[in-house]
C-alpha cells in the first residue's frame, strides 16, 4: 500500500458515497485529508470522525466547487495554514436526468458547473500551489457514463466525458513539473440509489457487467490511493475504468 504521510489531500465532495471512502481511504495511508462538502455538513461531519476514529487526520472543507471565488479562497486557506496540497481528488458531481427534450437550460448549466467548472476551478486553484513544489497528483472522477453514453443522461454524459478530455490536457501541461493527471471512470456501484432499482432492472445491469456484481464504493478508492501513491508516478494522461468489464 502506498505511503502518504505528510501530504496533503483535498477531496471534493468527500461527505459521503465515493467521495467519503476516497477521504477514508487515503487517511487510512496516512494524508491529511481536507473533506470538502457544499450543504451535507453532517454527513462531512461523520465522515470527520471516521476518519479520526481510524487514527487519520482531516478537516471539514466547505465551499461550492461551481464558485471560482469560493474554491480560490479555500485552497488558499489551506496552503496558507498546511504550506501545501499534494493531492487533489475531483469527485463533486450531480446529475439531472431527463430526456434532452425535457432538460432546461438551468438543468445544464447546473450539471455542467458542479461537473465541469467545478473540476476545472479545483485544478486551476491547485495547480498553481503544486508547479511551485513541482509535485502533485490530481485524479478526477469520471464515469463509464461518459465513455458509453446511457439515454436520458444526456448532460452527466456530456459533463463525464468532458472531465476525460479535461484530464488529458491537464496530464500535458502540468507533466514537466512532476504533476501527474488521471481519471477514474466508475460504472455501476452500489449506492443507495441502486439498491432502490426494481429486482428485475437490477438482474438486467448484472447481467451487462462480466464479473457479474455492482462495484462499491471502496472499489473506487483502492484506485484511486495507487493512483496518487508513487507507484503510479509514470502514469498520467490516463482513465483507468473501475466497471467489472461493463466497458473494455
Amino acid at each position: 500500500m502506498p505511503d502518504l504521510k505528510d501530504q496533503i489531500a483535498l477531496v471534493t465532495g468527500g461527505g459521503r458515497g465515493i467521495g467519503k471512502a476516497i477521504a477514508l481511504a487515503l487517511g487510512r495511508l496516512g494524508a491529511g485529508v481536507m473533506i470538502n462538502y457544499r450543504q451535507s455538513r453532517e454527513a462531512a461531519e461523520v465522515t470527520l470522525k471516521e476518519l479520526v476514529v481510524q487514527g487519520g487526520s482531516g478537516e471539514l472543507c466547505p465551499f461550492d466547487v461551481a464558485d471560482e471565488n469560493q474554491v480560490e479562497e479555500a485552497v488558499k486557506k489551506i496552503v496558507d495554514q498546511h504550506k501545501k496540497i499534494d493531492i487533489l481528488v475531483n469527485n463533486a458531481g450531480v446529475t439531472s436526468d431527463n430526456l434532452l427534450v425535457r432538460l432546461t437550460a438551468e438543468d445544464w448549466n447546473r450539471v455542467i458547473g458542479v461537473n465541469v467548472k467545478g473540476t476545472v476551478h479545483c485544478t486551476k486553484a491547485v495547480c498553481r500551489r503544486m508547479i511551485r513544489e513541482r509535485y502533485g497528483r490530481i485524479v478526477n472522477l469520471s464515469s463509464v457514463v461518459g465513455q458509453i453514453g446511457n439515454a436520458g443522461q444526456s448532460a452527466y454524459a456530456a459533463s463525464k466525458a468532458g472531465i476525460i478530455g479535461f484530464t488529458k490536457a491537464m496530464a500535458r501541461e502540468l507533466a514537466s513539473r512532476g504533476i501527474t493527471v488521471n481519471a477514474v471512470a466508475p460504472g455501476l456501484i452500489d449506492t443507495e440509489m441502486t439498491t432502490r432499482l426494481p429486482e428485475k432492472l437490477r438482474d438486467e445491469f448484472l447481467r451487462s457487467i462480466p464479473l457479474a456484481r455492482f462495484g462499491t464504493s471502496q472499489d473506487v478508492a483502492e484506485a484511486v490511493s495507487f493512483l496518487v501513491g508513487p507507484g503510479a508516478s509514470y502514469i498520467t494522461g490516463q482513465v483507468i475504468n473501475v466497471n467489472g468489464g461493463l466497458y473494455m
